[in-house]
């Protein structure tokens, strides 16, 4: 049963919460985890295998990408889920495998794709 719109109560004006009572929040840090810092990285690295990719050298441009999904699943394995940032998106053990799973597929077919005459 529905309750007609004069009886619902507005919302309450709440001041935002801060990390700790009593203190001003003076801006955001970026990034604010050291999760995000390695998330950071390992775009960086997937940005370069991409930049080798293009170059011509796809078969080591696609194994920076892997290593990259690999190294951040490694980080999402050790980090607490409050501190992996980015790389926290789904529980662990999921995140971990499907990084992992994509990273190390990405090698194997890199490593096994025959060269193709031009």
């Amino acid at each position: 049963m529905s309750r007609p719109v004069a009886d619902i109560e507005p919302p309450h004006d709440e001041p935002p919460l801060s990390a700790e009572p009593g203190t001003e929040e003076h801006g955001r840090r970026y990034p604010s985890t050291i999760g995000g810092a390695f998330y950071l990285g390992v775009l960086a690295v997937v940005g370069i295998s991409i930049g080798l990719v293009t170059t011509g050298s796809w078969r080591l441009g696609v194994r920076w990408f892997g290593g990259a999904l690999i190294f951040a699943a490694l980080v999402r394995a050790v980090l607490p889920t409050k501190d992996a940032g980015m790389l926290a998106v789904r529980r662990r053990w999921w995140d971990c495998l499907l990084l992992a799973a994509t990273g190390a597929a990405l090698i194997f077919l890199a490593g096994s794709i025959p060269d193709q005459p031009l």
